[in-house]
């Protein structure tokens, strides 16, 4: 059964004010109802303004997505009834969007792929419910018009997609795109939200509504892609309806029937003139976006397409690399240990990049390049900083914390001496005769487990290469 599936996703952009006041966006550590007033409150006798940044961003996105941007474009009001929607209609964009027929190229399921973009359109977001006692049964519910008014976005795709991986890929792309764009910031809570649509050959379209985050837009489509595909094969019939994605159980719930178009009785916005912006658009310059670094890192840096591709999917960590020293910029070790060692050690945390010290983490790149400790040394101090980060917002400098934990590289003698390294070999051959016995027989293998059991003993800070020397010399009788 071929899956079908098409996002709307709703952003909102990074601006100081809200799209048609004053107000600040700066809302989230503040009281609720505190960022308020008449226009954003739907007073009776208040009147929107435009906000020419939040418009500007906009362009911006419909650029580098590619759209066109029609000459005329113009807001309307869509009606509902809902307790969060203060004025009992949303300033939207409905048959004039801002930008129209873009698309985004992503990586696919079965190579690169065109994801088509139908329309970007500009809204203004709705309040938000605090249900009090679980969002199921809640006792009570309370609203925070804080985000009414936030300036937002909706992107919305032709059903291009395929498979929840495609779906989550192009969010993954999308949000790299946007803050390449510096209009949109992800670690904002709230800041993006996500609706569905979802079918298999053949049956009714599903929406999932406001799903808020990347994960779990997979695991919604996942969920749905094995409940159709059941009901189906139970001869039931999909109903064409809205359902709500529950993230904690990681499951899907039937919400309501779909609305249709026409339930929101669409009319032009009569206080907002329409925005013609075509020659605006044209002039407006965007930065280097994801794919084109990506191609600047192969060729300036050397590096290999993965870990190109790793290093430039997120903003932040791309600034991160970049702020790096030229010579290590250039260090294939230095792409495997920020694309895989420490974004691996954050996404273990559940952190952010933007809470490493660049200077901290210079400094233990260029001791593990001098030899000053060994590989899985180097690993278990990063572990320690970023324990260290995460518990109390700070860390110790890395020479430091090598030297509280004793990491520091041990350096074998010459052949006869009594250091820690021939000592640790010596007891790993005591305690193994197996092992000894093995490697007397010519089996390879025997050598690398006791290697192992010495690097083991000298916590990872002997030289894997001294390793090897002593203990060939100890059991060939050489001492």
């Amino acid at each position: 059964m071929t899956v079908i599936v098409g996002l709307e996703i709703h952003c909102q952009l990074d601006t100081a004010t809200k799209l048609f006041c004053g107000c600040s966006t700066d809302y989230r550590d503040d009281p609720p109802n505190s960022h308020v007033c008449p226009v954003c409150l739907g007073l009776p006798g208040s009147l929107p303004k435009i906000n020419k940044k939040a418009v500007e961003f906009a362009l911006k996105v419909a650029k580098a997505l590619n759209c066109e941007v029609p000459e005329e474009s113009e807001f309307a009001r869509k009606n509902y009834f809902y307790p969060d929607l203060d004025k009992g209609y949303q300033i939207t964009q409905y048959d004039k969007p801002l930008a129209v027929c873009g698309y985004l190229d992503i990586e696919g399921d079965e190579g690169e792929k065109r994801v088509r973009i139908t329309r970007v359109h500009m809204e203004e977001d709705p309040g938000r419910l605090v249900h009090k006692g679980g969002a199921d049964r809640p006792k009570y519910t309370l609203v925070d018009y804080n985000r009414a008014g936030i300036p937002l976005i909706e992107i919305v795709t032709e059903p291009d997609l395929r498979s929840p991986k495609e779906a989550r890929r192009f969010l993954n792309k999308l949000r790299a795109t946007l803050e390449y764009l510096g209009v949109f910031d992800s670690e904002k809570e709230g800041s993006l939200r996500v609706d569905a649509n979802i079918s298999l050959a053949g049956s009714e379209r599903v929406e999932v509504k406001n799903i808020t985050s990347y994960k779990g837009v997979e695991k919604a489509l996942t969920f749905e892609v094995t409940r159709q595909k059941n009901a189906i094969r139970r001869g039931q019939k999909i109903a064409r309806e809205t359902r709500h994605f529950v993230e904690a159980r990681g499951v899907t719930t039937s919400s309501r029937s779909k609305e249709m178009e026409q339930d929101y009785r669409y009319f032009p916005e009569p206080d907002l003139r329409p925005l013609r912006v075509r020659n605006w658009a044209e002039e407006i310059e965007i930065p280097e976006l994801p794919d084109a670094r990506k191609l600047r890192f192969i060729k300036d840096y050397g590096l290999s397409p993965t870990h190109a591709a790793t290093l430039t999917g997120d903003w932040q960590i791309a600034e991160f690399y970049e702020s790096l020293p030229a010579d290590l910029r250039v260090s294939t070790a230095t792409a495997t240990w920020v694309a895989d060692t420490l974004l691996g050690e954050l996404n273990y945390r559940d952190m952010s990049i933007r809470g490493v010290p660049l200077d901290h983490f210079k400094e233990l790149l260029l001791i593990r390049q001098a030899g000053e400790i060994t590989e899985k040394a180097a690993v278990e101090v990063l572990r320690s900083l970023l324990d260290q980060i995460r518990d109390t917002g700070t860390c110790e400098l890395p020479r430091q914390c090598i030297g509280r934990l004793g990491l520091f590289v041990i350096t074998a003698a010459e052949e006869g001496a009594n250091d820690p390294v021939t000592a640790a070999a010596r007891e790993a051959i005591a305690e193994n005769p197996q092992a000894v016995a093995d490697f007397c027989q010519g089996k390879k293998e025997a050598l690398n487990f006791l290697v192992g059991q010495v690097m083991r003993k000298t916590r990872g800070c002997a030289k894997p290469g001294d390793v090897n020397r002593v203990l060939t010399s100890l059991l060939s009788g050489d001492e």
